[in-house]
């Protein structure tokens, strides 16, 4: 089991993360979803790989998320993301690592790149979806529910059994993170798994992700009748023998 940890990033925040070191490795840096955390399946999954393979690793949640301080309505991406680059100076140093980024975390992955470009030695993405706010949310919102956003600050979107508050000032920064229209030249593997039934993000931003990187050894692997988070036992199977050929 996950042995949780605090890292306080300021006066006001205090973000849990998992991280679990081995000398003179490269690192497993796992990022999660929108308004997901580390509870789950995935991160416990990727950390036991890490143990057995004796690679470091790191999984943090972002303010809002998870036990981590804040209120989500006060995070967007451009805070999320900021965290994320705090944690990896801090911990992973100048060690090489390889990113795993699901859903909103591939975004927060294509993120890095411009910090750590040259330590980043593999990315795999889980059911990407960067840029979705813009494109899977806002474009798809009735004249009504921009209205609402844009004069309450918030509205609050109903997906199956949950409830999303979506803040205006999330949007406008999503905008300021755009990330599909810049070329990432790094000659390393690049790997994004995606369901087959993903009824959240579909399958086009997963091959929107592998072209931007002209140069990588890059692959597409869409599981057969799989969701869009790709948590269960199964399905996790392919993606640790996935992550297994970047090591």
């Amino acid at each position: 089991m996950a042995h949780f940890r605090f890292q306080k990033i300021s006066n006001t925040k205090k973000i849990r993360y998992i991280l679990k070191l081995f000398k003179n490795t490269q690192f497993i840096v796992f990022l999660h979803g929108f308004m997901s955390d580390l509870e789950g399946e995935k991160p416990n999954a990727f950390l036991n790989f890490a143990k057995k393979n004796k690679i470091s690793f790191l999984a943090l949640e972002y303010s809002g998320h998870g036990k981590s301080s804040g209120k989500f309505i006060n995070g967007n991406i451009s805070k999320w993301s900021k965290e994320t680059s705090f944690l990896i100076r801090k911990y992973v140093k100048k060690r090489n690592f390889i990113l795993i980024g699901s859903s909103m975390g591939a975004w927060i992955s294509l993120n890095q790149f411009k910090i750590f470009k040259k330590q980043i030695i593999g990315f795999l993405g889980i059911g990407a979806a960067p840029e979705f706010l813009e494109n899977l949310m806002w474009k798809k919102f009735t004249k009504k529910m921009k209205e609402e956003t844009i004069n309450e600050g918030v509205y609050h979107l109903k997906h199956g059994d949950y409830e999303y508050p979506i803040t205006y000032q999330l949007i406008k920064d999503g905008r300021k993170n755009k990330v599909l229209n810049k070329k990432i030249n790094s000659n390393i593997r690049v790997t994004m798994m995606h369901g087959e039934k993903d009824n959240v993000v579909p399958v086009s931003y997963s091959r929107k992700v592998l072209k931007l990187f002209p140069i990588a050894n890059k692959k597409l692997n869409i599981i057969k009748k799989g969701d869009h988070s790709l948590s269960s036992k199964k399905w996790l199977k392919i993606i640790l023998k996935e992550l297994k050929l970047f090591i």
